[in-house]
Parts: structure tokens; sequence; C-alpha cells
């Protein structure tokens, strides 16, 4: 098993999903306390949803671009090397940025509550991309296409180097924007009216949670698929939560889960084939009920 892990690892494909991997699964981690606990974890649903239709609006598109550049278009030749070499992240992430700020703004309207307004929009998007793919479809096999997106495929092992880059330049400024404004949002995530009372501006932090979430998810896609972003988000916090009660202790302990999870979950699914995104979440999930075990063995003791 040893010799077949270095033999794959000699290949930078591998090593470049690991990286990346890993890196999205921090971030995940470290935005899925705070979701969990302002009881709004399904927006990482909700926004994974979106970025499958925006996914389906950047397949078409990218289509339509290439058939106008078959006749030596300049314009559209151009557009598409830029969607195609972005990995089509220039359409999919301003529109999840977009849903992200009307989910919280629509969330706060008083006549659509928040879990309402998550459903609304998800169930919509999802709809709207499917419905794309299938009148527009970039290749014959159209419920292979949409199962790969909703499920994860092995695009993780097909990333340039470039979109290594791309990948941890966005996780960089997700850690650094957590990290300089850990209080905020940690005043936010436990006592909003307290610290608005405080003079803390609450909704320009919510603001930043959610744009920060959306930036997330556009980068999981590739890893776990859209339908299970939301267990990278989720499971690692309610791991930790099992365990331990700080803030600092819960974040900290849902940054290796998410780690070791998504790390043992690639190097599982590379040696015994099996879907990259299933395999994670499936680990995420057994470290989740060992936890929860544990817990309750502390707690007799």
């Amino acid at each position: 098993m040893f010799d077949k892990l270095a033999m794959y690892f000699s290949y930078p494909f591998v090593r470049y999903a690991l990286i990346v991997g890993l890196l999205i699964a921090l971030c995940s981690s470290l935005l899925g306390v705070s979701l969990v606990l302002k009881r709004f974890s399904f927006i990482g649903d909700g926004l994974s949803h979106v970025a499958f239709g925006a996914m389906s609006v950047a397949t078409v598109v990218s289509v339509s671009l290439r058939s106008a550049a078959a006749s030596d278009n300049a314009v559209a030749k151009w557009i598409t090397d830029v969607i195609n070499k972005t990995n089509s992240m220039v359409i999919i992430l301003p529109v999840t940025l977009i849903a992200a700020i009307l989910l919280l703004k629509t969330g706060q309207n008083t006549k659509i509550k928040g879990d309402a307004a998550i459903a609304m929009i998800s169930v919509g998007a999802l709809a709207f991309g499917y419905m794309l793919i299938n009148m527009f479809s970039a290749s014959a096999n159209v419920a292979g296409d949409v199962c790969s997106t909703l499920f994860g495929s092995t695009s993780i092992l097909t990333l340039t180097e470039g979109e290594v880059w791309m990948s941890a330049i966005l996780s960089g400024i997700v850690i650094v924007i957590f990290l300089l404004f850990y209080n905020k949002i940690f005043a936010v995530t436990f006592d909003e009216n307290f610290a608005k009372a405080t003079g803390v501006r609450a909704n320009s932090y919510n603001l930043l949670i959610a744009v920060i979430t959306a930036l997330i998810i556009v980068l999981a896609m590739n890893l776990v698929g859209s339908l299970l972003i939301s267990a990278l988000i989720i499971f690692p916090a309610l791991s930790a939560m099992r365990l331990f009660k700080s803030f600092r202790a819960v974040i900290i302990c849902s940054a290796v889960i998410s780690v070791i999870c998504a790390g043992s979950g690639l190097i599982a699914s590379i040696l015994f084939s099996t879907p990259v995104g299933s395999t994670i979440v499936m680990a995420d999930m057994a470290v989740f009920f060992l936890f929860c075990i544990l817990s309750k063995i502390l707690r007799r003791a």
C-alpha cells in the first residue's frame, strides 16, 4: 500500500488535489462553527445550489462562445479562453457572492424568514441549472455531467497548476480575513444583540461571513460536488462540539478533524477508486459518530 501511495504521489496532479483538498477543508471548518452556532448552517446548502446554477450558465455561455469562436470571432475566443482557464470561476464566483448577499438580506426580511429564503433560492437555482444543462448540454452524457457536478467527480484530479494557485490564494484570503476579524465574528456568533449594543456593526460582519462562505462553496465544488458541500461545513464543527465547549477549542479541533478527514478521504478514494466527495463525507461522518461515543463515555466517567 505504501509503495502504491508513493507511486501515486509521484504524479503532480495527485499532489495538486491533496493541497487544494486540505486548503478547502481548513477554510470550511473555520466558518462552519459560526454557521452552526448561528443556526444558519444550511446557507452552505443554498449557496451550493446557486453555484450549480451558475456553473450551468457558465457551461451554456462556453458552448455558445465556442461556436462563435469557430467563426474566427476574436472576442469570443478570448472570453472562451478566460472561462476555460479559470474553470468557469469567473462566472460562478460573482453569481454565488451576489446570492450570498441576497440570502442575508432576504433572511432579515420579516415577511420571508431565513430558512424560507434559503429554500426558495436554492430550489430555484437547482431547477434553473438542471433545465439549462438539459437544454444546452455540452456533451451527450447529460445525466453523467449532472451527477458529477452534484456529487463530485474526478475533476479534483485534473487541476492545473494555475487552478491550484488560484485556490491557494482564495483560501489564504479566507484564512486571513477570519484571523483578522476573529473577535468580531466571535461576538456576532454568540450574541448579536449585545454586539450591536457595544458598537459592533453586526450586519456588516454577517455579510462578511456570508461572502466568505460563498468563496468556500465555489472552491469546494470541484472537491465534493454541490450537494455534499454542507457536510464539509457542518460535520467537523458538530464533531468538535461533542468534546469541547470553548469557541477557540472547537475551531481548532474542527480544523484538525476537517483536514485529517479530507486527506484520508482523498487518499482512500485514490487507493480504492471511490468517488472523492463521497469518501471525504463518509470519513467526516465516521469521525462524528466516534466523537459522539467518546462524549458519552466521558460524561459517564
